[in-house]
C-alpha cells in the first residue's frame, strides 16, 4: 500500500495552503494532496470570468506551486477513510496509507427548494471549469437574466454580467437591500447606485416563489405576484460545507454542519485535521457558531492546521471576517462587525467616520475620495469593525483594520498609530482616514 505522512484532500484554497504550510513547517514530511478536479480555479474570480477575464482559463491556480513545494498531486476521487488503519481508498480502488490527514473539501451551493429550479439554463455557481464554460456560453445567448441574491456572489456577477453584452438583468433579493447581510445601509445603497447606474434592476425585499418554462426556464415568478422574463438563471445565495466524506468517516459535525475541529483545527479523530468552508467557525468577538465561509478565512485555516499537524504551534481563535468587493471603480470592504451587526449583538458602541482623497495634493493622478468608518465599544474603546468606502485601495486598507481588530487595538491606539504617507501613494498625513476616523469616536465619545 502505497504511504504518505501527510495526505490533504482538496485542492482549493485551504488544501494547497494546509499542503505548502506542512511543508514549511515539517520539511521532513511527505505531503501528498488528492483532488478531484483537473483544473482549479481561484475561487473569488469566478465571477470575473463572464466579464473582465472572459474565460474560465484565465482564472486557474497553476500545479506549478506543488510541484515547486515537493508536493506529490494525485487526481482523484476519495471514497472513504479507515481511520482505524489510518488510510484513505479512491474511486480507482487505490489505499494510500497516512500518518496525518487534513480534509478540505471545500463547500457547495445552495440549490433552494423552488419549484421549477432543475430546469435547464438555471444555474449554480459551481467551481468546476466545464459547468461555468457552460455558463458562460449561455449567457453570450441569453437577453434576459436573473440573479437570485443580492450577496457579494449576485452583485458581482451583476457587474460583470453586464459588461460588453446587450442583456437585461434583474436582481432579486429577500433583504431589504443588496449586500446587508455584511454592510451598513449606507454603504448598501451607494453600491445599489452604482448597480442602478448601469441598468441592472435591483428587486428587494423580494422572494422568488417559483421557476417558469417547460423543460427550459422562461420566466421567474415572484411572491409579489410579479413575473420576469427570463431565458438564464444564477442562483447567487451561498453555500454550505461539504461534510458527506467526513460523515461517511464517522467525524463529529458541528451545530452548523460543518466539521467540527478544535482551536487547533483538529477534528474528533485526533490524526485528521479540517480547514476551509468544510470546517466549522466561530465567531471571533463572541465565540459562537458562524456560518462564514471566505477563501482568506480558508487559507487562515490552513496555515494553522498546516503549522499543527506534528504539534501544536498556532491556535485559531475564531473568525474576524474580512470582505471586500468592487462594483463599477468604487470598491467596499469590511472587517469585523458592522453598526448594525454590533448593536444587534448587544454592544454599546460609538463610531468615527472620515473621508478624503486617497492621494495629496487632490492634482496628483489616480486620485479618488476613501471613506472609512470605524465601529469601537463605547466602554472599552476598543476596535469591533471598519467599513471602507471608494478608492481602490480599500482592499489593503481593510486588512490593516483586520490587524487592529485581532489586536483588540483602541480609539487612542489607532488615533495615534505610526503611519506612512506618501503624495503618490496615500492620504494627506492631516487627513489620513484611519486615525480620524478614530479621532471623530473620540468626539462623539465626548458629546454623548
Amino acid at each position: 500500500m502505497k504511504k504518505a505522512d501527510v495526505i490533504v484532500i482538496g485542492g482549493s484554497a485551504a488544501g494547497i495552503t494546509a499542503a505548502i504550510t506542512c511543508r514549511r513547517h515539517y520539511p521532513e514530511k511527505s505531503v501528498l494532496l488528492i483532488r478531484k478536479e483537473k483544473q482549479v480555479l481561484i475561487p473569488c474570480g469566478i465571477p470575473y470570468i463572464f466579464g473582465t477575464v472572459g474565460s474560465a482559463d484565465k482564472d486557474l491556480i497553476p500545479d506549478a506551486v506543488l510541484e515547486k513545494n515537493g508536493i506529490e498531486l494525485v487526481i482523484g476521487e476519495v471514497t472513504g477513510i479507515e481511520r482505524n488503519d489510518r488510510f484513505v481508498a479512491t474511486a480507482n480502488g487505490e489505499k494510500i496509507g497516512y500518518e496525518r490527514l487534513v480534509l478540505a473539501t471545500g463547500s457547495i451551493p445552495i440549490i433552494p427548494q423552488i419549484p421549477g429550479v432543475h430546469m435547464k439554463n438555471i444555474f449554480a455557481v459551481k467551481k468546476d471549469v466545464s459547468h461555468l464554460q457552460q455558463m458562460l456560453d449561455q449567457l453570450d445567448r441569453t437577453s434576459n437574466l436573473v440573479i437570485v441574491g443580492g450577496g457579494f456572489i449576485g452583485a458581482e456577477f451583476a457587474d460583470e454580467c453586464r459588461k460588453n453584452r446587450e442583456i437585461k438583468i434583474t436582481m432579486v433579493e429577500m433583504l431589504p437591500h443588496c449586500l446587508m447581510l455584511t454592510f451598513d445601509e449606507d454603504l448598501c445603497s451607494l453600491a445599489e447606485g452604482i448597480e442602478r447606474g448601469h441598468g441592472i434592476k435591483i428587486l428587494a425585499p423580494e422572494k422568488v416563489e417559483a421557476f417558469l418554462g417547460n423543460a427550459v426556464v422562461k420566466g421567474v415568478k415572484l411572491a409579489s405576484g410579479m413575473e420576469l422574463e427570463a431565458d438564464m438563471v444564477i442562483l447567487g445565495i451561498g453555500s454550505v460545507a461539504n461534510t458527506k466524506l467526513a460523515e461517511k468517516a464517522g467525524l463529529e459535525l458541528g451545530p452548523t454542519k460543518g466539521i467540527q475541529v478544535n482551536r487547533y483545527m483538529q477534528t474528533s479523530d485526533e490524526n485528521i485535521f479540517a480547514c476551509g468552508d468544510c470546517a466549522e467557525k466561530v465567531s471571533f468577538f463572541d465565540g459562537k457558531p458562524s456560518k462564514l465561509k471566505l477563501a482568506s478565512t480558508a487559507t487562515r485555516e490552513a496555515r494553522i492546521a498546516g503549522a499543527n499537524l506534528f504539534g501544536v504551534r498556532r491556535i485559531n481563535d475564531g473568525v474576524i471576517g474580512v470582505f471586500s468587493t468592487i462594483l463599477d471603480d468604487t470598491a467596499f470592504a469590511l472587517a469585523g462587525l458592522s453598526e448594525r451587526e454590533a448593536r444587534q449583538k448587544g454592544y454599546n458602541v460609538v463610531v468615527g467616520e472620515w473621508e478624503a482623497p486617497n492621494r495629496h495634493p487632490i492634482s496628483m493622478p489616480e486620485v479618488a475620495n476613501l471613506k472609512v468608518k470605524l465601529v469601537f465599544e463605547r466602554s472599552t474603546g476598543i476596535i469591533l469593525g471598519g467599513q471602507v468606502m471608494g478608492a481602490k485601495c480599500c482592499g489593503e486598507l481593510i486588512n490593516v483594520i483586520s490587524a487592529c481588530i485581532h489586536e483588540k487595538m483602541t480609539i487612542d491606539d489607532i488615533a495615534a498609530f505610526p503611519m506612512g504617507t506618501h503624495p503618490a501613494l496615500t492620504a494627506s498625513p492631516i487627513a489620513y482616514q484611519l486615525a480620524n476616523a478614530a479621532e471623530m469616536a473620540f468626539k462623539a465619545m465626548q458629546l454623548e
